[in-house]
């Protein structure tokens, strides 16, 4: 019997010691300094490259490649005119998910454009208009992206405007919520060019697969006249599941001359979001790859400012 019980406290205490050696590991490695995560990380638009797909000098199969081979960014953002006629070709979008996964990328939505007007004035149109996107929502959610980005074209007195948007994108969200999917509004032409408009269709649509894409530019409300884009981004950002770095022109010191970058990173960061920040390259002077470059060195400069 007592040896019984002197083996039985014997194990106990191995166990004992084990548990208590395992604790004092944890406890090191938590008192070990972790790197830091980024504030952010940088994605690119395909857009950025437009110049390079329509002329011809850039499949869109190789995108995903060259983002990653070309530039070291692991993240892209689709825009849908480049394979307008592929959306239900599963064959095709195999391809590239195949080659994304490749190249180490990550597919993060696609930009929908030239499927009509969300806010159209005639009721029968709007709805042939939002089930014209459904097919985008499948794709996407076969790349694996987490959103598409869609347009909010209309016509009309501005509060009808906004309620035939909400509406638009409530149902559009309805049906995306079966595959886990976000539809996102940028500001792009019209009224989704004032802030304050597009951050009330939000409120209005009132549904969680419903955000915004802030895009530092794109703020021309037409006749010359253009939204405060700092107060824009700003009114965007509680509402955002990703944010575009719109980019033209750069000074000497390889700062944008249309937009201060750590201004408008501090309304991005500050309003909590720390999910992608797409570089959009749309400037005519420099090539395209040289842009991208600047860009992708400002945001990483402006990020080591603010981390």
């Amino acid at each position: 019997m007592e040896t019984r019980t002197t083996r039985r406290r014997f194990l106990a205490g191995l166990g004992a010691a084990g548990a208590a050696a395992a604790a004092a590991r944890v406890t090191a490695q938590d008192e070990e300094p972790k790197e830091k995560k980024p504030l952010y990380e940088i994605s690119l638009a395909q857009w950025s490259l437009h110049r390079a797909l329509k002329g011809g000098r850039l499949d869109h199969l190789d995108f995903a490649a060259r983002a990653r081979e070309d530039f070291d960014i692991r993240a892209v953002e689709y825009v849908n005119q480049f394979f307008y006629y592929r959306a239900t070709d599963f064959d095709y979008l195999a391809e590239m998910k195949r080659r994304a996964a490749d190249a180490g990328v990550r597919s993060l939505l696609i930009m929908i454009d030239g499927e009509g007007a969300l806010a159209d004035l005639n009721e029968a149109m709007r709805r042939t208009v939002i089930e014209n996107h459904y097919k985008w929502v499948v794709a996407a959610r076969y790349l694996g992206c987490h959103s598409i980005r869609v347009n909010l074209d209309g016509a009309g007195e501005r509060d009808e405007q906004m309620k035939r948007a909400a509406d638009s994108l409530n149902h559009l969200a309805r049906f995306a919520d079966q595959y886990e999917l976000d539809v996102i509004v940028e500001n792009h032409g019209g009224l989704s060019a004032d802030g304050s408009w597009l951050a009330g269709v939000m409120e209005l649509a009132d549904h969680p697969r419903v955000g915004t894409l802030p895009d530092f530019g794109n703020f021309g409300l037409g006749d010359g006249r253009s939204y405060d884009r700092y107060k824009g981004v700003a009114e965007l950002m509680p509402y955002a599941r990703a944010v575009s770095a719109k980019s033209h022109d750069f000074d000497e010191r390889g700062d944008e001359v249309n937009t201060d970058y750590l201004r408008m990173m501090q309304i991005v960061v500050g309003a909590g979001y720390r999910g992608h920040v797409g570089i959009e390259y749309e400037g005519k002077v420099l090539g395209e790859p040289e842009g991208i470059r600047l860009t992708k060195k400002l945001l990483e400069r402006v990020r080591d400012e603010l981390q």
